[in-house]
This record gives structure tokens, sequence and C-alpha cells, in this order.
């Protein structure tokens, strides 16, 4: 099953997590650059001028601000960071920067998903499609998902991860996520008194 784009956030046994899936059918050709506080998805080399092709295969998709990580599909990243770093509560800026830029206008009408989780395990995910958007509060201590495609309503999941370089494996690869397919790359943010990032 095609799910585009996956995000899931939450907690495992041993931390606190956000990951993040590119799966694609039209732009394969890109890779994760990670930095100690965001990833970014970009152009492999030699494909560079996709992004004139499309605006929306750039971005950042993981972003770290003090104890709060923030994972979605586009650059709305920075948006929901940049709102909770001058004081605004996860939800809302969740909720209002998927409101304002709305699902990405291509030939797919792609939902924009998004999602935060603190160090403490409080967790939202959300969602804005052509037809609804959807911030929901994931119950803490668990974990859940969400996908651009097919998958456009949260579920719970059981992710199993000890570090961020096995929370991206896992979202690449493993229990419920090895059942979708066109997978390109991945990265976590994984972290329990403070986040690391890895990528695969």
């Amino acid at each position: 099953m095609y799910l585009g784009r996956i995000l899931a956030v939450g907690s495992t046994q041993n931390g606190k997590f956000v990951a993040y899936r590119v799966s694609s059918r039209s732009y394969p050709n890109r890779m994760v650059s990670s930095f100690d506080d965001r990833s970014a998805i970009v152009p492999k080399e030699g494909h560079e001028k996709d992004v004139f092709k499309s605006p929306y295969i750039a971005y950042n998709c993981i972003k770290i601000v003090g104890d709060i990580a923030v994972v979605s599909n586009g650059s709305h990243t920075d948006v929901i960071a940049d709102k909770i770093a001058v004081g605004m509560n996860i939800r809302d800026a969740i909720a209002l920067s998927l409101l304002t830029m709305d699902y990405e206008k291509d030939d797919f009408n792609t939902p924009r998903i998004a999602g935060a989780t603190t160090l403490e395990g409080d967790s939202y995910i959300g969602i804005v499609t052509h037809k609804d958007i959807i911030v929901e509060k994931v119950e803490k201590g668990k974990a859940a998902y969400i996908s651009t495609y097919e998958h456009t309503k949260p579920r719970y999941v059981e992710f199993r991860a000890d570090n961020a370089k096995s929370a991206a494996k896992f979202i690449m690869d493993e229990g419920e996520f090895k059942k979708f397919t066109n997978a390109v790359t991945s990265t976590a943010a994984f972290g329990d008194k403070k986040w690391t990032i890895d990528s695969i």
C-alpha cells in the first residue's frame, strides 16, 4: 500500500520520539541532511533541478525547539517551530500553521501533516486536507502515525526504538511500516533528557 509521506510521534519504552519517512513515486531522488537541531529533505546530487519542478520536495522535516521536537512533511515545520519558540502551545501552533498554509496545491492536493513531542512525552499529531483539518493529542506513553494518503486519520501503532537511528529504521521498513511501499529515506529525533537526530 502506498501512503506517501509518513510521520509518527509519541513514546517508546526507552524514550520519546518523532520520526519521518519519505515515500515517493514522483520524486524518489531525495535524501536527508541531518544537523544537531534539524533534519532536511533535499534532492540527491544530480537532481537539484527537481526543486524547480515542484516547490514541495525540499524542506526541514524535523526541528528541535528547546525540549520539543517538531516534525512535518513540508515548510510548515519551520512555521510550527517558530510559533512554539515565541510561546504558543503545541496544539495551537500545529493547528494555526496547518490552517494558514493549507494543503499543497499540487496535482494530488497533497495534505500537510505535522506532529510534535516533548521530552516529557506530550505529543500532538495533525493533518490538513482539501476537506478538513484534524489536530489530536496522542495518549501519553503511546505512539501514533499519519500519512498523506490512505491513512489520513491518526492511528495508534506499536513503535519500537531506543535511539534516533533505530527510530528512523523502524519507520522506514519495520513493524507496521514495512507493509507500505516506495520508501525513499527516513529520519528521527529521539530523546529522554535531550534530543538527538539521526537518519538513514
